[in-house]
């Protein structure tokens, strides 16, 4: 990966801010939607782009509801989001939130149901039988 791809300081600061932000406009419950009552949902990451105009949000809805039902509804509400965020943080723009499911916890759940595969504990028995010379 090359430096120009990777965020700034700057960036991750106010990603993590917004963040927070958005956990705790979440949390108030204040949605009138119905697809977003009675749902926890997961603020997993927030990355603002390089002019901190727009972000995308991670989000995986728990507990129940149908995660595009939940992603689509709070797209919908994203100018609501935003406009109880531009209360919450202290920034020159308040950046225009874009909802994203977040796959890191189905991709976490793959993983380890392949580690959990038999063929693949008979190799992991293999590897450690073997004598470790220190490399």
């Amino acid at each position: 990966m090359s430096a120009a791809n990777l965020p700034t300081q700057r960036q991750l600061r106010v990603g993590e801010e917004i963040r927070r932000a958005v956990v705790q406009i979440l949390a108030e419950g204040s949605f009138r939607d119905p697809a977003l009552q009675n749902v926890s949902i997961t603020v997993s990451e927030v990355r603002p782009a390089n002019d901190l105009k727009t972000a995308k949000a991670f989000v995986y809805p728990l507990g129940g509801g149908s995660p595009e039902a939940v992603l689509n509804s709070l797209n919908r509400a994203s100018a609501y989001v935003r406009g109880r965020l531009g209360k919450i943080i202290r920034l020159k723009f308040t950046p225009k939130i874009t909802f994203l499911l977040d796959q890191s916890f189905d991709m976490a759940s793959t993983v380890n149901d392949m580690l959990q595969d038999a063929r693949v504990a008979q190799d992991l028995e293999a590897d450690s039988d073997r004598p470790n010379d220190g490399a």
